[in-house]
């Protein structure tokens, strides 16, 4: 079987087409894969349970009785350091869970210190 002449231009025009229409649906267009929109998906998940649980954290961290020496030692931390001073002190930590996640410490953190 022969097949005509405009066959072959027709197909590398095609085939140059959905490469260059993959390439601006991923590159500009913002289009993800399955795996990327999963990792975008546990990300604002994360961050939606940080902003959910960080409130909680302060209030626990604030009805400790060394209150004010804890505020004390978090605003002298360091800023990369406040997240670890609340996760080792453990305000919030909930129930059942082993530790306290560190976008919530964060947060936490990022609250005590606003006030």
């Amino acid at each position: 079987m022969k097949l005509p002449a405009q066959t072959e231009p027709t197909l590398w025009g095609a085939i140059a087409g959905a490469a260059l229409i993959s390439l601006i649906g991923f590159g500009f267009a913002d289009w993800q894969t399955a795996g990327g929109a999963t990792t975008l998906g546990k990300a604002q998940a994360n961050k939606a349970v940080a902003a959910a649980l960080a409130p909680v954290c302060a209030e626990m961290f604030k009805r400790d009785a060394n209150f004010d020496a804890n505020l004390v030692e978090l605003k002298k931390a360091d800023e990369w350091a406040r997240a670890t001073y609340i996760e080792k002190g453990g305000w919030g930590k909930m129930p059942e869970s082993a530790k306290i996640d560190s976008e919530t410490a964060r947060s936490c953190a990022a609250l005590l210190t606003k006030a």
